[in-house]
């Protein structure tokens, strides 16, 4: 399948969702009731699409309504399609880096999927060509390093590990150092899962960056929080309070296709500025997507009737 083809799968319940109160709506092709309205507002909220979000999609839906009534239900989707994109399209895309090699932090709560992020992004950008190594530098559990050495072997990556419970700091020394003797391009280090309200791993994050930085110019180039798109509006909880502890420059949002609650992508971007760099939709190494925001917007909401 196309790219969205998978965004447009992975997404189906959160559209389904939006969608029959939007085909409802419109049948009658008449100017929407405040009853109508209030229907439509209740969808995007269930599907966390946020509040300030959502009160503009509204404002816009009652101004135009008659109009959108005369279209159908194609009218409907491109004005909340629309809404959407201009969101998500606010963010800049990443500068390249000219560093190298290019040090990534995946970091985020137990359980989003940090570590299947780091193995699946060595595979697609080993599969362009470039040269990457993964750090475990979750050092408080060996079924995260095992994992991510199985992800090594299969994307022909680097795979550095240190002694259980080694310092996480010292392990990301170690793993940058070889970096730099092999030249390599990319370094992916997958951090520990901490809660975002546990001060000493965020302190401990901190050390990292600061580490890293010492020995690789600008490091870490990017920060990426790995959020669990199936916790809906915990994920932005999770986001805010990640950003205040460590420069957050991208989210993977992963999980997409087991949620109704899509629109927390939305959410996220429009309050905390932070641009989505990758979904996942699905098990596979395919189904993480780099993030497009009119093809988001097209499979979150639908496309012409």
């Amino acid at each position: 399948m196309s790219l969205l083809d998978r965004l447009k799968a992975g997404l189906s319940r959160t559209r389904e969702a939006l969608n029959t109160p939007v085909e409802d709506l419109v049948r009658g092709r008449r100017p929407l009731a405040q009853e109508d309205l209030d229907r439509i507002e209740e969808a995007l909220l269930a599907a966390d699409v946020g509040l300030p979000t959502v009160e503009e999609a509204m404002e816009t839906l009652r101004a135009r309504s008659g109009a959108i009534a005369g279209g159908g239900t194609g009218a409907m989707r491109a004005v909340l399609r629309d809404e959407v994109r201009r969101v998500l399209e606010a963010q800049a895309p990443a500068a390249p880096i000219a560093t190298r090699p290019l040090v990534v932090f995946l970091v985020g709560v137990n359980g989003a999927g940090k570590t299947t992020t780091a193995g699946k992004l060595a595979q697609v950008w080993s599969q362009q060509g470039k040269s990457c190594l993964l750090c475990a530098a979750d050092t408080f559990r060996a079924a995260a390093e095992a994992q991510l050495e199985v992800w090594a072997q299969r994307s022909g990556s680097g795979f550095h590990r240190g002694a259980p419970g080694a310092d996480p700091s010292a392990v990301l020394t170690d793993a940058l150092r070889a970096a730099r003797a092999r030249d390599t391009e990319v370094v992916l280090v997958d951090t520990a899962g901490r809660l975002h309200n546990k001060g000493n791993l965020m302190a401990e994050l901190a050390k990292m960056a600061r580490v890293a930085g010492r020995e690789v110019e600008g490091a870490p180039h990017e920060t990426w929080l790995v959020l669990d798109a199936t916790v809906g509006s915990n994920g932005l909880n999770q986001a805010r309070e990640f950003t205040k502890a460590a420069v957050v420059t991208g989210i993977v949002l992963t999980k997409l296709d087991g949620t109704a609650k899509g629109g927390v992508a939305v959410a996220i971007v429009r309050e905390l500025g932070v641009p989505i760099r990758y979904v996942g939709v699905g098990e596979s190494v395919e189904d993480l997507l780099p993030f497009d925001a009119a093809a988001f917007a097209e499979s979150l909401v639908g496309g012409a009737a």
